[in-house]
């Protein structure tokens, strides 16, 4: 079974640290673009970043850049997401989600054509 489980949400102080894992089973990371999203209440989804397949290169979106990495374990088959300098107004639950056939460009364009999404893991920034 294709899937795609995050993990590592939780409660944290404003200029707090996170880090989000999103853990493949039944294929292989290595050939696959893979993007975070997240939704926050009453607001559309929203791609937050993007690791490429080929070189690793990665994308963010101008909210978090400078705060969040982006990276990638293939030997662990799993895709990490760590946030620092958390604010409010990144409480959200955050999704991990791929295409077979996308590369990033295409992952956070059009999102809600992705074929594998994970559950979530809820991020809240709160004093």
């Amino acid at each position: 079974q294709v899937q795609l489980v995050e993990s590592g949400g939780g409660l944290v102080q404003p200029g707090g640290s996170l880090r989000l894992s999103c853990a493949a089973s039944g294929f292989t990371l290595d050939y696959y673009a893979i993007g975070w999203f997240r939704q926050a209440p009453g607001k559309e989804r929203e791609g937050v970043s993007c690791i490429s397949s080929s070189d690793g290169s990665a994308w963010y979106t101008d909210s978090v850049k400078g705060r969040f990495t982006i990276s990638r374990d293939n030997a662990k088959n799993t895709v990490y997401l760590e946030m620092n300098s958390l604010k409010p107004e990144d409480t959200a639950v955050y999704y991990c989600a791929t295409h077979s056939a996308y590369v990033c460009y295409d992952i956070i364009v059009d999102h809600r054509y992705l074929e594998v999404w994970g559950q979530g893991t809820l991020v809240t920034v709160s004093s």
